[in-house]
């Protein structure tokens, strides 16, 4: 072999080395770089600059909750509202000055019509709420349903209306006492859930009617006495569902979209949109759409297309965490659980860009006669109770009142983990710092579901018969080989990333993570307070300080917390008050020998 044939050889040895090398390494930091990305350590570290710009704390994370529940087996109390001294305690800790749901039930008003004194009484009950909430700045949405026996198709309160002109004068004399005469802050929200049978009997066309005669008869209200007076709904179970049943994929079908439409036709107003929302999920919001958009951007798109205000208000105006079953652990003796879950909820909702939510509901619902039990409340009901307080909080009331001690301004706060969040804000003389630790039990599921509408065709409909057959569960369990299943490529990494969601939350739900706070450019002597959400209470447990010490800090100020599964801290820092010398008051007799003393030669 000729020396040149023996140095290109070597050549040809080295490069094919250095790329296998090169190759090799490429692969080890591919592997790296996506490990990094996926994993979730241990130890979290969260910084927070006290100098950095903050905005004014969104509305989003007000304590706004739908005021149903048991309330007493009464017919002058509303049928559906949580018991008078709930309300009360609520009023007192919580306050009214958010935005507050409450059901406006015609038929039960309307069936006390021949004792007019016991009628007034009902009245009166709906009419001190509101008078309360708007005494306190706050908003009512009352939600109007119930058609009254003799105006409906059927004899039934869910019944749409069949005498739309007698159904228009009468929910117009009800508006123009409480918005016009009595001048209550009053947002209409038509119907409740009306894509179900169990809340509403008729078809799409039905409800858009009794959209119709209720916006309209507003909108005369308008004219009549120049006094804003918004309206809006569906109120529906799903923001994509209409009354014949539809799924995200086709949301264009949704009743939203035709409510919008219908609206933009015979120009009624239309000022905010409403819907449902119940699931373990607290980043259903950010769910993608076959238009590549989430739903808060495609309703947006929709109301801009038909000429309305794109920023008028999207709310959630019913959620809570549910599993589809009325009586869950997770919302009684495990509420610790749902509270970790509101806060993530409540973040990712922001995230979205909703602008309202309201929780469901302020007590639980008993009623067996009427197939009504479900422990969706803040206040849970006592069946035996040796005092006259049916009820008692749940430890999901200490999460409303971690939000009413958050500050008014809320800082950026980025951490890159799927489990764990931050929620810093600032007050006026203090820092409030929420920590949550949510893990979401069905996360493989509902990462598929998030993103059902970014697969193909072809690969949605495997994906359901795999569901179906109950083969999905085994995959996301890791019992079941994916590469043998001749998927396509989108979907089998998609299934893989649901398998790894699935691990790190079994692991983590069994495990405790360790935060390391950091605190930049704060100085002086603090009063530290950690308030604190886990499994060791979830009902009437009172709100006080799992830990309390005073600390002194120089420019930099760092705290480890150990985070429980399931749990929320919330740090409050505030400047330790100045101790006042107080003048020592000397006893005359000293004083005069102190001045014998000072004349002595």
């Amino acid at each position: 072999m000729t020396k040149s044939k023996i140095q290109m050889t070597n050549t040809k040895t080295k490069v094919l080395s250095f790329g296998i090398c090169a190759l090799t390494l490429f692969c080890y930091l591919c592997f790296v770089i996506c490990h990094l990305t996926f994993a979730q350590e241990e130890e979290i570290e969260f910084t927070l600059d006290v100098k950095s710009p903050t905005v004014t704390l969104p509305k989003i994370f007000q304590p706004n909750i739908d005021l149903s529940g048991q309330g007493p087996a009464t017919e002058a109390w509303p049928k559906n509202l949580a018991e008078e001294k709930i309300l009360e305690l609520w009023e007192k800790e919580i306050g009214l000055g958010g935005i507050y749901r409450l059901q406006y039930n015609l038929w039960e008003i309307n069936e006390l019509a021949k004792d007019k004194a016991l009628q007034e009484k009902l009245l009166s009950n709906y009419e001190k709420i509101i008078q309360k909430i708007t005494a306190s700045g706050g908003v009512v949405i009352l939600n109007l349903f119930g058609t009254p026996a003799g105006l409906g198709k059927l004899r039934d309160k869910r019944s749409a209306p069949l005498n739309l002109k007698a159904f228009k004068e009468l929910v117009k004399s009800h508006i123009r006492n409480l918005s016009c005469l009595k001048r209550y802050n009053i947002w209409y929200e038509v119907w409740n859930a009306v894509d179900l049978d169990a809340f509403f009997l008729g078809r799409k066309q039905d409800y858009l009617n009794l959209y119709r005669i209720v916006a309209e008869a507003i909108k005369e209200l308008r004219q009549e006495t120049k006094i804003y007076i918004p309206v809006g709904g569906p109120s529906v179970s799903w923001w994509f569902q209409n009354c014949d049943g539809n799924t995200i994929i086709t949301a264009q079908k949704s009743l939203i979209y035709e409510l919008i439409r219908f609206c933009f036709r015979y120009r009624l107003p239309l000022d905010f949109i409403s819907w449902h929302s119940y699931t373990t999920d607290p980043q259903i919001e950010k769910e993608m759409t076959i238009y590549k958009k989430t739903a808060v951007k495609l309703i947006r798109d929709w109301l801009s297309y038909f000429h309305f205000d794109q920023n008028i208000p999207l709310i959630v105006d019913e959620w809570n965490y549910d599993r589809g079953i009325n009586l869950i652990p997770e919302r009684d003796e495990k509420s610790h659980l749902c509270a970790s879950y509101i806060f993530s909820r409540l973040n990712k909702m922001y995230e979205a860009g909703l602008d309202y939510q309201l929780y469901f509901s302020l007590q639980d619902f008993q009623n067996p006669k009427e197939g009504i039990i479900r422990n969706v409340g803040v206040f849970s009901i006592l069946e035996k109770a040796a005092s006259e307080e049916k009820y008692q909080p749940k430890v999901i009331y200490n999460a409303f009142k971690m939000l009413t001690n958050l500050g008014n301004n809320l800082f950026s706060a980025k951490i890159n983990d799927e489990f764990v969040g931050v929620l810093p804000t600032q007050g006026k003389d203090y820092i409030a710092i929420v920590i949550y630790n949510y893990i979401d039990p069905e996360i493989a599921k509902n990462y598929l579901s998030r993103n059902i509408s970014s697969f193909s065709s072809s690969s949605r409909k495997t994906l359901i018969r795999l569901a179906k057959t109950g083969w999905l569960d085994k995959i996301i369990q890791g019992k079941e080989d994916i590469s043998s299943l001749g998927l396509d490529k989108k979907l089998k990494s998609a299934l893989v990333y649901a398998q790894k969601l699935n691990e790190l939350a079994i692991k983590f739900s069994k495990s405790s993570r360790s935060l390391k706070l950091k605190i930049k450019n704060i100085s002086g002597d603090y009063l530290y307070q950690r308030y604190k959400i886990d499994y060791t209470c979830n009902l009437n447990c009172e709100f006080k300080p799992a830990e309390e010490k005073e600390i002194a800090v120089s420019e930099f100020y760092e705290e480890k917390i150990i985070l429980e599964p399931y749990s929320v801290n919330m740090i409050i820092l505030k400047p330790k008050p100045k101790e006042i010398e107080v003048p020592v008051s000397i006893p005359s007799e000293e004083i005069k020998e102190q001045n014998l003393n000072n004349t002595t030669p």
